[in-house]
């Protein structure tokens, strides 16, 4: 990325695609960490992670970050969108525990390709009346995350925020993330994905969805 970025590349415009379903309720925590493949309760509180859902077959249906708010609140940060579709998907397994899907049309994901005023690694900051600030970059490419109120950053125009959206996929793949199109959900292993990379599944939590499949694949080389 050059030095002499474009203005709306340093003035937080949306990330269009990216949408946010939160998990609130007393077994909020214990849910995820039942559901997905990173170890949920071994995050600290106002820590993120990358994370996944699996299929039972251990296919990638969506790959997000996770964070962890607060002890009854986690919020999932996903790039590629169908944030509806989860949450329905996510409730046939809510059974009895106390937790509330929710999709959040209130709340925005914007981008910088700026260093964070204070995030830093895997912390998160609090970002006044932004909402939350995550440092999703590197000293060669620094970036940085912004969620909060709708109100808080202006949609930019069609050609700007195309040229923004285009360049932050870039940088994913730079940054070796995995984005899925539709067309490509529920047919990869997070190991096909480099979520092992990422630190995002654990072999050691014990049972979710998919499991078997990763673990057989992480110490036997073969689904």
């Amino acid at each position: 990325m050059p030095d002499n970025l474009p203005p709306a590349f340093v003035a937080y415009p949306r990330l269009p695609g990216h949408q946010l379903l939160s998990l609130q309720g007393v077994d909020a925590v214990a849910f995820a960490h039942a559901q997905f493949s990173s170890d949920v309760t071994a995050l600290p509180l106002l820590h993120w992670q990358w994370s996944a859902w699996l299929s039972a077959k251990g296919r990638t249906l969506a790959v997000f970050q996770l964070l962890r708010l607060a002890d009854d609140q986690v919020l999932l940060v996903l790039a590629d969108g169908d944030a509806d579709a989860i949450a329905s998907q996510l409730q046939r397994f809510v059974f009895r525990r106390k937790v509330k899907l929710q999709v959040h049309a209130d709340l925005v994901v914007a981008g910088a390709f700026t260093a964070p005023e204070a995030a830093t690694g895997a912390a998160i900051a609090l970002a006044d009346s932004h909402g939350w600030e995550l440092d999703l970059g590197s000293d060669a490419l620094p970036r940085t995350l912004r969620i909060g109120p709708v109100e808080a950053f202006p949609a930019s125009d069609e050609t700007g925020g195309a040229a923004f959206a285009l360049a932050w996929r870039q940088a994913d793949l730079r940054f070796g993330l995995p984005r899925l199109v539709e067309s490509q959900r529920e047919v990869w292993t997070p190991q096909q994905l480099g979520l092992d990379r990422l630190n995002g599944y654990s072999v050691k939590k014990g049972c979710y969805p998919g499991q078997e499949i990763v673990a057989r694949t992480h110490f036997l080389g073969k689904a």
